[in-house]
């Protein structure tokens, strides 16, 4: 595993930490349920264009839910 681990003080080395500490805290609460969002990707943000891409997506987002293939009314 170490061949395909992140670096060790690496972005996603501290990221796959974060979570990982997550998992456990809400795990020694009783929920068992939680799960980490499927098909997410991290991204750094490069610039001041890619910040307001994502902004605008965060805002918007919200709107489309309704019509939104994975939300289980539209099923």
């Amino acid at each position: 595993m170490a061949t395909i681990s992140p670096k060790k003080g690496s972005l996603g080395s501290i990221i796959r930490s974060y979570k990982s500490a997550v998992t456990t805290a809400i795990r020694k609460t009783g929920d068992n349920a939680f799960a980490w969002q499927p098909r997410y990707y991290d991204h750094i943000i490069r610039d001041r264009a890619d910040y307001k891409r994502i902004e605008k997506y965060i805002i918007n987002n919200p709107k489309n839910w309704e019509s939104d293939r994975f939300n289980d009314k539209n099923k």
